[in-house]
């Protein structure tokens, strides 16, 4: 736990990678060297995305294989490290499909993230848009894309879809300790839901009391009601006990030292009723993401997998000066 804040904070390998490849026992070097240096530096603890694989690839494979990496871990004295996990789901995997067989699919897939995240993390935390696919934007049968008004109308029967899986998903994973946080994304990268409310609003109709929401400051700044709206939803999920993650991220996803994050917002409404971790989230311009955000900003290098760059931050300045800016603003 962090003694500044008398909680744990957590760094985002979004920083790093989009994938552990778990597989890959060289890369698993590189993963424990940023583990310990961002450890000894100060951070509780680690969120890690994990990957889609196609379909053909057997979930307990997976599984498997992140045991392996738990356990690599382990013998490099990270025991004590901790994790949450970053999941989405899929246009393959799709608990909003109308067809049934598509929905058990994506209810397996979602459960073997519940047990990934167990094995890595113990009593944990699955974040992340897992209602509705992330990134894929619906279309009429003359390829037209659907917004506004009709896309909202076009969610409703998604939702009401869906709610058969989160039911079965949110029992199995209240069974291994794993809260499931669902976290809306901005409308420039993903259909609904996109705000705290319609996260909150989802999970009140189901019958299953459990299921907590993710607020990310990035996705409060970019799509938001307001920040009145935005108090009135974190005291709708203290209220109901769902706000399970805080993110603390740029509107731009980059360096969190020095800008536009809400900090009042943090400080005054989330920080005197919230217990749980915040996270730190740095999205790197790496593939995937400095193609499917647009990004134009330069590369944080990342010591031991990038040349150092001179007079250029590297990741772990990024990471030091990110955890001084949440303590100096929030201690």
């Amino acid at each position: 736990m962090n003694a500044t804040l008398g909680r744990d904070v957590f760094f985002s390998f979004f920083m790093f990678t989009a994938d552990l490849r778990p597989q890959d026992a060289r890369y698993t070097r590189t993963l424990v060297h940023h583990l310990k240096t961002l450890t000894d530096m100060g951070y509780d603890g680690f969120d890690v995305h994990i990957a889609a694989r196609p379909s053909t690839v057997e979930h307990k494979l997976e599984v498997d294989r992140y045991i392996g990496l738990r356990k690599a871990f382990d013998q490099a004295g990270l025991g004590e490290v901790r994790f949450t996990t970053n999941v989405g789901t899929t246009r393959t995997f799709d608990p909003t499909s109308p067809y049934e067989e598509q929905r058990r699919q994506a209810l397996s897939y979602l459960k073997s993230r519940v047990d990934i995240t167990r094995v890595l993390g113990g009593d944990s935390i699955m974040s992340g848009p897992f209602i509705y696919p992330y990134g894929v934007f619906p279309l009429t049968d003359t390829d037209e894309p659907i917004w506004s008004d009709a896309l909202q109308d076009w969610m409703k029967p998604r939702y009401h879809a869906a709610r058969s899986v989160f039911e079965e998903l949110l029992e199995y994973a209240a069974a291994r300790e794993v809260k499931l946080a669902v976290e809306p994304v901005k409308s420039w990268e993903t259909p609904p839901p996109n705000m705290v409310s319609e996260v909150l609003d989802f999970l009140e109709g189901l019958e299953h009391t459990q299921g907590g929401v993710t607020i990310d400051t990035a996705q409060v700044v970019m799509e938001s009601q307001g920040p009145s709206v935005l108090k009135e939803n974190v005291a709708r999920a203290i209220r109901q006990d769902r706000l399970y993650y805080v993110h603390i991220s740029a509107p731009d996803r980059g360096a969190v030292k020095d800008s536009w994050i809400p900090w009042h917002i943090i400080a005054n409404e989330i920080e005197p009723v919230y217990r749980g971790p915040y996270l730190i989230e740095v999205f790197n311009a790496i593939p995937p993401f400095d193609s499917s955000m647009r990004m134009a900003r330069r590369r944080f290098w990342r010591p031991g997998e990038d040349d150092p760059v001179p007079d250029r931050d590297s990741a772990y300045d990024v990471a030091a000066a990110a955890l001084e800016e949440l303590r100096e603003r929030i201690a």
